[in-house]
């Protein structure tokens, strides 16, 4: 994505206007459907982790006209409080007094939610004069994270933008458009689209796109009437669009024509009338009686469909197979689902939107193996229809950049240096408080450097308070790729950026020894992680067998294409690398500074090669070795060596801080 993203920002000590979609059902006052504020936490947490000061704003809802109370964020306020953990304000007001004078009280980490933006008509006029108010809010930085509002041309989406001085994507909004814009631009194959609903009109757009990019384009739901009264089938008095024949005959036509597989139902589940009381049979297409209605794929068709999705690698999913809503005529669409995720379980990449298509998936308790289930709604079906949004396009685009030298020999940058201590299984709770008050002293002031701390589980929230106020990031020790489910012992990326984790050592030797840690699973987990928002430390690092056969470059270069480099480029830049040699941890053998740093340049060249010189030459590469006070100085002096990664040594916090200075320079 060539667009800026809140991992670009300088948020600290800034007003950040932030435009979420808290577009949730209400009744009585109450909340009944959180998951659009859930998605967007992790943004709301990176922000908070970056020192910004949070103005929030949002539409409800189709208020006409002015404020109306049935569709005020009041008790979206309290809602997110309860899910975020701490105050959320509250302005009565998006735009005048109100809010400005709440926004310049606010401090770094708080949180000011403003009033429904659609109470003033000039929202979705895009009015220039209410988009300057907005911006007056903020100090010139706006994030957008409402994806499911990126193709409304509207004030808080579009307008604010041209008023600010850079305007980026959230975690959300950045994650819906990774996931959507490869499936368009680069899937890998074979690709497999799957539409239904209830009007070929609905979607004609999206079909004729897909079709240009999908090997198979299977077409279910009411949808699927239009094409088959335009190939003379019977069809009773199921749901049809004659207004719509002729296209139904030029996609079945441009199909043929173009090789590409465009799959309709064979059988139906049908039923005399629209009602869930209906008596309902399953017949051929062919054998439609006029008295009926199509209301549902049949098995015939669902066995077809599941075997096209098992063999496909990228699948996109918009629709339901049939009137989803009425039980009798539900099992197609929850078919597809359970096919769905069994071709993600086999490495397949799942994206599912679309209301009944979203319910589907987790009715039948599979959305946890879903890839991505995108809370875009319209804005989805414009993007899969190939349209520019004009949310995406008003943000501000990266800055290119000038390659003047060969390939080869990238322009040197200065990586910023990172110090990060690993406790392992060690610290109770009261001993990472006497650490943190002994350690925090010892590196006041020390900006030149970033420091890093993983304590176990058990003590991340005594780390999280005890480094409240100071420079210090913690870090968790591991985590699993899903976000939530029967993971006994497990913790998911979301669990710990709640905790207050910044970082997260992924694939550590030990991990790798004790627990069966693969490349497969350090990708899956960096993955996940990146999309919580956290900076994952992805180690890599051959054993002593390894070292002696001289399998070091085979090993790392096997470890990292198939964790790091199995990122698309954007993600890789935002990940760190420690280079483990386990060969040289607890034997007694040495690792010197530069065999360290052989190791840590024939890491970058893999980096050079997967990606480009200039990922190459920005990554920054930790050091984990056995790392002490004594051998810190030797390992700096090195080029290649970015920071360290800190074992036992960074269980004292004396010698830490030692390790810290001579980082830093001090």
């Amino acid at each position: 994505m060539n667009k800026l993203t809140i991992h670009d920002l300088e948020l600290r000590g800034k007003r950040v206007f932030i435009r979420v979609d808290f577009n949730v059902p209400l009744k009585d006052g109450i909340v009944t459907d959180e998951t659009r504020i859930r998605e967007t936490i992790p943004t709301l947490r990176l922000a908070i982790q970056k020192g910004a000061r949070l103005i929030l704003a949002s539409h409800l809802g189709r208020p006409k006209g002015g404020p109306d109370s049935k569709f005020s964020l009041f008790p979206v306020a309290k809602k997110l409080e309860v899910l975020i953990g701490k105050p959320v304000r509250f302005a009565s007001d998006c735009a005048g007094p109100v809010p400005e004078s709440k926004s310049k009280t606010l401090a770094d980490g708080e949180i000011l939610l403003l009033e429904n933006v659609r109470f003033h008509p000039e929202e979705e006029k895009n009015d220039e004069a209410f988009s300057k108010q907005l911006a007056s809010l903020c100090d010139g930085l706006f994030i957008c994270d409402a994806f499911g509002s990126a193709h409304r041309a509207h004030a808080s989406v579009v307008g604010i933008t041209r008023f600010v001085n850079q305007s980026a994507a959230g975690l959300l909004m950045e994650k819906e458009l990774t996931y959507l814009g490869k499936a368009l631009t680069n899937p890998t194959r074979p690709f497999v689209a799957i539409l239904g609903g209830a009007k070929v009109s609905d979607k004609i757009e999206v079909v004729e796109n897909l079709m240009k990019i999908a090997e198979a384009t299977l077409i279910g739901g009411g949808m699927a009437y239009t094409f088959f009264k335009a190939q003379g089938l019977p069809i009773g008095k199921s749901l049809v669009e004659d207004d719509k024949l002729d296209l139904a005959r030029k996609l079945l036509a441009d199909a043929k024509q173009n090789n590409r597989k465009l799959l309709l139902p064979v059988d139906h589940v049908i039923a005399p009338e629209f009602k869930a009381t209906a008596p309902a049979t399953t017949v051929e297409i062919a054998a439609t009686p006029a008295d009926q209605m199509g209301l549902d794929i049949g098995p015939k068709t669902a066995a077809a469909f599941a075997a096209e999705i098992s063999r496909a690698k990228t699948i996109v999913w918009n629709g339901p197979m049939g009137v989803f809503e009425m039980p009798a005529f539900a099992n197609g669409t929850l078919e597809i689902a359970r096919a769905v995720a069994a071709a993600t379980s086999a490495g397949a990449t799942s994206i599912v939107g679309g209301g009944d298509s979203v319910a589907a998936v987790h009715q039948s308790g599979v959305a946890e193996r879903i890839s991505h289930i995108s809370t875009g709604g319209g804005a989805s079906l414009e993007f899969l229809a190939g349209a520019k949004l004009p949310g995406v396009e008003a943000l501000t685009d990266k800055p290119t950049e000038k390659v003047v030298v060969s390939v080869s020999t990238p322009a040197p940058v200065t990586r910023r240096r990172v110090v990060a201590g690993n406790w392992k299984m060690y610290k109770t709770q009261m001993e990472t408080e006497v650490f943190f008050s002994a350690f925090s002293m010892l590196v006041d002031g020390i900006k030149q450097c970033d420091i890093v701390i993983a304590p176990p589980f058990t003590a991340i929230h005594a780390a999280v308070e005890a480094a409240r106020g100071t420079e210090i990031a913690i870090a968790a020790q591991n985590v699993f790729w899903e976000k939530e489910g029967a993971f006994t012992g497990e913790i998911s990326p979301q669990m710990v950026v709640e905790a207050g984790c910044r970082y997260v050592i992924i694939g550590h030797s030990e991990r790798r020894q004790f627990f069966g840690e693969t490349d497969e699973t350090v990708a899956k987990k960096t993955k996940s992680a990146l999309a919580a928002g956290l900076t994952p430390i992805v180690c890599l690092g051959e054993k002593l067998e390894h070292r002696e056969t001289g399998a070091t470059e085979h090993i790392c270069k096997a470890q990292f294409l198939g964790g790091p480099g199995s990122l698309t480029a954007d993600a890789f830049s935002r990940i760190l690398i420690a280079y483990e040699p386990v060969w040289a941890i607890g034997t007694g053998k040495t690792a010197t500074p530069e065999i360290a740093a052989e190791a840590h340049r024939f890491i970058r060249q893999c980096a050079a090669e997967k990606f480009s010189p200039a990922h190459a030459s920005a990554v920054r590469i930790l050091y984990g070795g056995s790392v002490k006070p004594d051998n810190i100085q030797g390992l700096m002096a090195q080029e290649e060596i970015d920071g360290v990664l800190v074992g036992g040594a960074s269980l004292d916090a004396k010698s830490f801080a030692s390790i810290v200075r001579d980082c830093a320079g001090r």
